[in-house]
């Protein structure tokens, strides 16, 4: 394995232009993710020559942007931040899940912590970027929470759809500043 430990002035796989990435339709703005994809993978296969080609699904949702998925065997990207930050998801998103195909890949990658040394290592290092672990996206379109429920403070608390239904089923949910139980207030309707 080549040595991490020389450090990149800049981002190694380049900076997106955003006027560029703005016109891009949503199917040209797929391929660009994927091009990023096989950059970023051909700069990781430097340090491990063995590294498998991880594909790639736009199946993600929820407030997780990217996932690296072991047992499937690739990665998932989430089409609507995708959609919504474009540069950032391309400059930033793209290099942090390949750096966790290309840690979970080395000898001892399965020990290594999601966010540890090693993948922080293969941040700065090989793609040249700073190891955030996690985003700044606004989810709301991402992922709706459409219930609301309040509690003696009267703090509004949004649940999702799968939260709601398990109020449904009988679990029981707790304001974390007034410790009162939360009760279904109304449903927001899409504007």
């Amino acid at each position: 394995m080549t040595n991490l430990r020389s450090s990149s002035p800049a981002p190694a796989l380049g900076e997106s232009d955003a006027q560029a990435l703005d016109a891009l339709d949503p199917a040209a703005l797929e391929r660009r993710l994927l091009c990023q994809a096989d950059a970023a993978w051909q700069l990781a296969r430097e340090v491990h020559p063995a590294l498998p080609r991880p594909r790639i699904w736009f199946d993600l949702r929820g407030r997780s942007a990217g996932q690296a998925h072991y047992q499937r065997g690739g990665l998932r990207f989430n089409r609507t931040l995708l959609q919504e930050n474009r540069q950032a998801f391309i400059d930033e998103i793209v290099p942090h899940e390949m750096a966790h195909w290309l840690v979970f890949h080395l000898e001892e990658g399965r020990q290594a912590r999601p966010h540890g040394h090693e993948w922080k290592t293969v941040m700065r290092n090989l793609y040249g970027l700073a190891p955030v672990v996690t985003h700044r996206f606004d989810v709301a379109r991402a992922s709706p929470a459409p219930y609301l429920y309040r509690c003696r403070c009267e703090t509004v608390h949004r649940f999702t759809g799968r939260r709601h239904s398990q109020v449904l089923k009988g679990s029981r949910y707790r304001c974390r500043h007034c410790r009162a139980p939360l009760r279904f207030a109304h449903r927001e309707t899409p504007e």
